[in-house]
């Protein structure tokens, strides 16, 4: 079990780490076409999201016991919370220290929420029983 965890999380890891570099790719590319900090992280958390489900469902954690459609909803509700804690931390940081460099934000965010992320879309987006 502890085998099959650890497993899993590092597979999760990777696939997190695609999605911080699509994160913070997104982040700064809209930034860098003027886009308000905070308002280009929404956008860019929504890509990360759609890329990091698609990569979980097939390396990760495989497909859930449920429909697809099902699973995507759960998937985008723990995703959603995972996001809220990681946006608040990463405003919480660009607002409290101005001279931070975003990206910095970024991971700092990513990082913390990780737990939550790894917990929701293990036992409950990729759940394998009803």
């Amino acid at each position: 079990m502890i085998r099959q965890v650890s497993g899993q999380f590092l597979r999760f890891a990777c696939v997190g780490t695609i999605g911080l570099i699509v994160d913070i790719g997104f982040t700064l590319a809209f930034i860098n076409f003027d886009l308000n900090p905070l308002l280009a992280r929404v956008f860019a958390i929504a890509l990360a999201m759609l890329t990091t489900w698609r990569l979980n469902r097939a390396l990760t954690f495989g497909a859930s016991t449920t429909s697809q459609a099902s699973e995507g909803l759960r998937y985008i509700a723990v995703a959603i919370g995972a996001a809220l804690v990681n946006f608040a931390i990463y405003a919480g940081l660009i607002t409290s220290f101005p001279n931070l460099w975003p990206a910095v934000a970024v991971i700092i965010a990513v990082g913390l929420a990780t737990a939550v992320s790894f917990s929701g879309y293990r036992f409950f987006a990729f759940k394998t029983s009803a």
